[in-house]
């Protein structure tokens, strides 16, 4: 199973929506500093779709990329980690 890609490997276009995406859903710092943990956790993560729910957003990805941000009640698709 893949590994998260780091912010720099991340294609500038995938960097640009997850800022976007960040400030439309109202990303706080508190959030981010519980992605930022759970990222240096170094998870595995599955080849095609999934997602995780920090309650108060979830991250979606594929891969080793995360993808997008979504509100707590937005469904995800792929496999929950």
């Amino acid at each position: 199973m893949p590994k998260i890609a780091g912010w720099a490997e991340f294609p500038e276009g995938v960097r640009e929506h997850l800022i976007e995406r960040m400030r439309d859903r109202r990303i706080t710092l508190e959030d981010l500093n519980r992605l930022r943990l759970w990222i240096e956790s170094d998870p595995e993560v599955p080849d095609g779709m999934w997602y995780k729910d920090f309650g108060s957003f979830k991250l979606c990805g594929e891969g080793q990329l995360p993808k997008t941000f979504l509100l707590p009640g937005q469904p995800a698709k792929g496999m929950k980690v």
